[in-house]
């Protein structure tokens, strides 16, 4: 199962767009509203998760993926669950996914230390110990990370190729019409 955290101020296609993509490919996902069932985007448009993080149980976590957006990546890094379920998650060897601002929650954990990342820009100073890079979409061993909106179908694919398998995702881009 793929969670997808929600948090007021969250960027909606950074968590929509992986959540799409997922989904196209017939990956179990759930959404997990941090700050309540109801959560409001960035920009205002509200979202109904499908659990609450009060509900969230850790179990069968194959990823855990963490949109961007601000104050949302804040109320995501200052949520003591959500900083519990990352440390499981590391633990468990989990698929650890994180886009534009969010990557900084990896990175303030030193969680990246030593592996490849990226963020958006003007957030690099925040992933202590990475090795910097100059793509959009970046995986290394359990960890993706992205820079922002932009590529969040990229992302979501990424996701879809590290759960499921390349050709899948191969699959969907050619279906969406996805360069």
């Amino acid at each position: 199962m793929v969670y997808l955290f929600l948090a007021d101020g969250f960027e909606i296609i950074e968590a929509l767009a992986p959540v799409d993509m997922l989904r196209r490919a017939k990956l179990q996902v759930k959404t997990v509203g941090v700050t309540g069932k109801t959560v409001c985007s960035s920009c205002g448009v509200e979202i109904t998760a499908d659990i609450t993080i009060e509900e969230f149980e850790y179990n069968n976590v194959d990823a855990v993926v963490f949109p961007g957006g601000m104050p949302g990546t804040l109320n995501l890094e200052n949520n003591n669950i959500v900083q519990s379920l990352l440390d499981k998650a590391v633990l468990n060897n989990a698929l650890i996914c994180a886009i534009c601002a969010a990557p900084s929650i990896l990175g303030h954990k030193g969680l990246l230390n030593g592996k490849e990342a990226t963020a958006f820009p003007g957030f690099e100073d925040s992933l202590d110990g990475a090795v910097l890079s100059d793509k959009y979409v970046v995986r290394d061993g359990n960890f993706i990370t992205a820079r922002g909106a932009g590529v969040s179908v990229d992302f979501g694919l990424e996701i879809v190729k590290a759960l499921a398998d390349e050709q899948t995702a191969c699959n969907i881009r050619k279906t969406i019409q996805c360069k």
